[in-house]
């Protein structure tokens, strides 16, 4: 057997054992990455072992959502021919994974762009001083969110990229991306923290530096949310479970209502028997919603902890002075939790009512709201919002946050046809920035993709000319001055 066969077959079983298999394929990155750090064998395995299984369960997670509520959003167009979408970015996620796997393409591509683009992120940091970036993007489950709604993009618009040139072309786009918006996000954060050197690095990075820029014009920082007396029972809502399975009792609560019995119990035979009344199957339903969740976040917790772990040592060594990008919860140690009640109440509020307008408008496509995006998305806005702008903007802006996230929401689910499989991104970067990238890719193919990596990569280089202090744009650190 020559080079070129033995290559080919020893490709073969990897494409068809390990980048068709997820778990094993992040599980071997996180093996990798622990021995180029010299950890024991057995820390290398271990973390190998629950990187894999924390993939296996949040499949478990995720195909738990699709099966369970998948029927539900179809009786809505069989019944009313009305499409309905989930915007939360785990939804999404379980929407685009299905899109591309029915298009024929592996998800094992989507991990490999994913790699990719964290290398091109590593690589924009060390070339700093020519691409004034200073961020490396950590937060691995974003990453593995955000890399298959962009493949969906890159597929979706152009399937003649559904292969490697496709994956090495996504890499790069998604990890501009992280690097650039993320950048955007080093001097709010600073200010907010007081130089406690990290950057926001989740699905709002473009909405932080928009707020922090938008705030100042809106409000009175001195006239903050923290002097604002909230009522208790809104303290519930801080936990996951609870606001989870109340958003969803009332949105799929109603849809089943309306449905009605006998239709649910047409569709759902097995999970509705005839001794279970309408009331339980309701809350039974519904709160199953919050245990999927629960599960997908549980495995994503278990192999994002060590996928982060194992990297985070190699950025260490190699990014020196660099600062990494974070969960965008991290803000909230920040910020009283009144502000965080704040956002996620007003941007609620905002999603309720674009919601209304989609009904009163005849809408082809309802929106129904995600969790992560109207609790996270905003509760980061108001943090930012109040600091930059006091309370006025900490209301006003979360509100518009959230009317915008059903409305980008429900054009991309009809645009890029996850409709079909109920789901969209949802958070405010992805209902905003993303669907003109993707309007570009569909519109002229790999030139739009190229012109959207070379306009991001231009942002840090107006960043940089435009700051008044250059050593303090590569030291990062930033004096709250009294605006």
């Amino acid at each position: 057997m020559d080079f070129y066969a033995a290559f080919e077959v020893g490709f073969k079983w990897f494409h068809n054992n390990i980048m068709t298999k997820p778990e094993f394929f992040i599980g071997g990155l996180v093996f990798i990455g622990y021995m180029l750090l010299r950890k024991p064998i057995y820390e290398s395995f271990a973390g190998f072992l629950k990187a894999s299984v924390g993939m296996m369960i949040w499949g478990v997670g995720a195909g738990g959502l699709v099966n369970t509520f998948r029927p539900i959003l179809a009786g809505l167009n069989d019944r009313f021919h009305l499409n309905a979408a989930v915007i939360d970015p785990y939804f999404g996620l379980a929407a685009a994974q299905k899109a591309i796997e029915v298009a024929g393409v592996s998800l094992g591509w989507t991990m490999m762009a994913l790699i990719v683009g964290f290398f091109w992120n590593i690589l924009l940091v060390l070339l700093r001083r020519f691409t004034k970036i200073r961020t490396v993007f950590l937060t691995g489950h974003v990453m593995i969110q955000q890399a298959t709604t962009a493949s969906w993009l890159i597929f979706f618009a152009i399937p003649q990229l559904q292969n490697t040139n496709g994956v090495i072309c996504i890499g790069l786009l998604i990890g501009t991306y992280w690097a650039v918006f993320s950048n955007l996000t080093v001097e709010p954060a600073q200010k907010l923290t007081g130089n406690a050197d990290f950057a926001v690095g989740h699905q709002q990075m473009g909405w932080v530096w928009l707020t922090s820029k938008i705030a100042p014009k809106v409000g009175d920082p001195e006239k903050s949310v923290e002097n604002i007396n909230l009522p208790r029972w809104l303290q519930m809502f801080n936990d996951n479970v609870v606001a989870t399975g109340t958003l969803m009792l009332v949105f799929f609560g109603i849809i089943m209502l309306i449905l009605g019995e006998p239709y649910m119990r047409g569709i759902d035979k097995a999970g509705f028997p005839a001794t279970l009344s309408f009331p339980i199957y309701i809350l039974s339903k519904s709160f199953s919603f919050a245990v999927y969740l629960f599960i997908l976040l549980s495995g994503v917790r278990m192999f994002v902890a060590e996928l982060t772990e194992s990297f985070r040592g190699i950025t260490d060594k190699l990014l020196h002075g660099s600062l990494p990008a974070v969960d965008c919860a991290v803000t909230y140690g920040f910020a009283s939790p009144n502000t965080v009640l704040f956002g996620f109440v007003c941007g609620a509020l905002g999603q309720f009512t674009a919601i209304a307008g989609l009904l009163v408008f005849n809408s082809p496509i309802m929106i129904i709201t995600g969790f992560v995006p109207v609790f996270f998305d905003n509760a980061t806005v108001a943090v930012f919002a109040n600091k930059f702008g006091g309370r006025r903007a900490a209301a006003i802006l979360p509100f518009c946050t959230g009317i915008f996230q059903v409305v980008g929401g429900a054009l991309a689910a009809w645009y890029f046809e996850l409709y079909k499989y109920g789901g969209w991104h949802g958070n405010i970067d992805w209902d905003t920035i993303w669907p003109i990238f993707g309007v570009l890719f569909k519109n002229l193919a790999i030139p739009g993709v190229v012109v959207v990596i070379v306009l991001m990569l231009v942002i840090p280089q107006l960043q940089y000319w435009r700051s008044k202090d250059k050593e303090q744009y590569f030291s990062c650190q930033y004096s709250d001055e009294p605006k």
